[in-house]
């Protein structure tokens, strides 16, 4: 803080000085006066608050403390002793380990030093009006004190920090049972991992020093670890070292690919920090070091989200999510519970997903009422059933089937679920009067090639319509691939690896658009937020990626060399799959949002609402039919850009 600001209110961060509430303090004592520890730290504290009492009246009168003064020393003393005391409890100096004394402790200390001295210099002038008090006394007073105080905390600090204490000579005489780490990265993420390794020698980590790009860090030290030179000095680091960590959370797609090579080319296992996206609720710690993820090596920036404007809409809101225990259902459930909705539904016709992902909340959000309910919505009385009992003010639709190939298959239960499921929960908004509608949709929706994309298009458009003299805002978002969603081809090219299989793709040149799941379902958030009803968001998703050049990384990330450990074999491509897909059609006419990874269409209001109601009537006749055929060309007739294969 003092690096970014000269100003002294900022510094001494007056908006947080105050002290516990009454029923926390009178909490906190209770818990604190059974512990035997107290009693030591509130005599230390009272000995140098005496001892910087006595020592600011000695430095003012130069050694030779006038009778009067002494008197007044002696009668004044244990009155300061007492006060100071009872400040440092309030501001909670007793409800930490010495050993363990931060700098936010340090500020408390100067916090009720500053207190205890301005309201002892009141009491004197409000009495005494200072007469026969000299007033640099308790100026000094001041200082000594937080001196003392402050120091005496940070003295049993150093001496139990590893850095500094006779435990470092411990470490140091059992550097053979020591995993060597060297740090890609001299910047808060690797700070704040070496702090820690530092902090606690159980870990078994010695770090050897950093790597960083930025030449003024050459030959600096963080903690006593000096920065070796850049990333691309790596293979001439003369330090031993057994592993190597990336500590850059912000770094993506093409730099983590280069790191991620030189990395390989040392033939040390290498791991990295989360990224931003996964720091969201927690913190950058020896604990939350993994393996470099396939998504590391995606070509996108991290995300920033307005997180004002998606509290105003979820904030004391009741909030309903289908597909709840599904890939992207699940994270909107998890980063809805991060804005406090007021209550949140939780709908998904799956037994077992449903059971872990309500586990999951309630463990994770106990302060938040959590309704589960196991319900198909193509059955139009159960969902008027939880409409009427929640009474939902938001909904995020993500149940859908969306297995391409299987829908190919079954035509028929595409229709019912992705379309009819759709309808009746737009019909039961409506009539329960919800906010915001937000449907999930897909970039297969644009000229699809395949069962799955001419449903989800025709939820699209029936979605679009609905909006109008209307209490609800109906709005749709668009998005490519999500990497470990199910139906996702990561997992099964896992499966092969670890099974020493080939690694099976369809084609050479097929490409797709990826992201992560939990991008995915911020952004759902921030679109949601955006919406005035008739939109059609779009996510952007970067540059596609090879399938194949996707399998390779994968292959590599587990260790082992495409080609040569693991084969990649085409085997072409599957019922209704298109080498590319597509995120607009031609003509419509996409627009900049607010921001940045977002885009949006406005909504097509040329769809009659009883005409679609209509064609979707005659849709879910023929669909009772089971004849794939014909399901296919009255798609077409509804979706003239569906290009079937009949």
């Amino acid at each position: 803080m003092l690096e970014k600001s000269g100003n002294v209110l900022e510094v001494l961060n007056v908006k947080t000085w105050r002290p516990l509430p009454l029923s926390q303090t009178l909490f906190n004592m209770k818990n604190i006066i059974h512990n035997k520890n107290f009693y030591l730290m509130l005599s230390a504290d009272a000995v140098l608050v005496a001892l910087a009492y006595s020592l600011a009246y000695l430095v003012r009168f130069e050694g030779n403390i006038p009778l009067q003064n002494l008197a007044q020393l002696k009668a004044t003393l244990p009155f300061v002793i007492a006060f100071k005391l009872i400040c440092f409890f309030i501001f909670g100096l007793y409800r930490g380990m010495w050993r363990y004394t931060s700098l936010a402790e340090v500020r408390n200390v100067l916090k009720a030093t500053v207190c205890s001295s301005i309201v002892i210099v009141l009491v004197i002038l409000l009495l005494y009006r200072f007469q026969g008090y000299s007033r640099y006394v308790y100026v000094i007073d001041f200082v000594l004190t937080f001196l003392f105080v402050g120091g005496a905390r940070a003295a049993i600090r150093m001496f139990f920090d590893n850095n500094y204490s006779f435990f470092r000579v411990i470490r140091h005489n059992r550097k053979s049972s020591l995993r060597r780490l060297l740090i890609i990265g001299a910047g808060d993420a690797g700070e704040k991992v070496l702090r820690e390794i530092l902090e606690h020698p159980s870990i078994n980590i010695e770090p050897v020093g950093f790597l960083d790009d930025n030449p003024l860090k050459r030959g600096k030290a963080i903690h006593g670890i000096p920065v070796l030179g850049t990333l691309d000095d790596i293979g001439k680091v003369k330090r031993n070292f057994d592993e190597i960590l990336i500590a850059i959370p912000s770094v993506r797609g093409a730099e983590m690919r280069r790191i991620v090579d030189m990395c390989e080319e040392t033939g040390k296992p290498f791991r990295t920090v989360p990224g931003i996206w996964e720091l969201i609720e927690g913190r950058i710690s020896v604990k939350s070091i993994r393996n470099v993820h396939i998504e590391d090596l995606l070509d996108r920036e991290e995300i920033h989200l307005d997180e004002e404007e998606i509290r105003q809409y979820i904030k004391d809101k009741r909030v309903l999510i289908t597909g709840a225990g599904g890939s992207i259902g699940s994270e909107l459930v998890r980063q809805v519970g991060r804005f406090r909705p007021q209550a949140l539904a939780l709908l998904d016709f799956s037994e077992e997903n449903l059971f872990k992902i309500e586990g999951e909340c309630r463990q994770r959000f106990g302060f938040i009422p959590i309704s589960g309910f196991l319900v198909d919505v193509k059955n139009r009385k159960s969902t008027d059933r939880v409409f009427r009992e929640f009474g939902p003010d938001t909904v995020f639709h993500a149940a859908a089937y969306k297995h391409v190939p299987m829908q190919e298959l079954h035509p028929w239960e595409a229709v019912f679920n992705n379309i009819s499921g759709t309808r009746n929960l737009v019909e039961a908004a409506l009539e329960n009067r919800v906010e915001r509608f937000v449907l999930v949709s897909t970039d297969k929706a644009v000229r699809p090639a395949n069962i799955m994309g001419a449903t989800k298009r025709m939820a699209e458009m029936f979605v679009e319509c609905m909006n109008g003299d209307v209490v609800t805002r109906f709005m749709a978002v668009r998005f490519g691939n999500v990497l470990w969603s199910s139906g996702s081809a990561i997992p099964m090219f896992q499966k092969q690896i670890s099974q020493g299989m080939p690694v099976t793709v369809t084609h050479p040149e097929i490409t797709r658009y990826f992201m992560s799941i939990p991008e995915a379902a911020q952004l759902i958030l921030q679109a949601g937020a955006m919406g005035r009803g008739g939109e059609i968001f779009i996510l952007e998703m970067g540059k596609p990626m090879r399938i194949v050049d996707l399998a390779r990384d994968l292959i590599r990330l587990s260790g082992l060399e495409p080609d040569r450990d693991i084969p990649i074999e085409f085997i072409g491509l599957r019922p209704g799959e298109k080498l590319y897909e597509e995120l607009i059609t031609e003509g419509e006419g996409i627009v900049a949002t607010g921001h940045e990874k977002i885009l949006v269409l406005r909504g097509d209001d040329t769809h009659n609402r009883d005409v679609l109601n209509a064609q979707i009537d005659e849709l879910l006749t023929i669909a009772a039919t089971f004849d794939a055929i014909a399901i296919k060309k009255k798609l077409k007739e509804i979706v003239p850009e569906y290009t079937p294969q009949i």
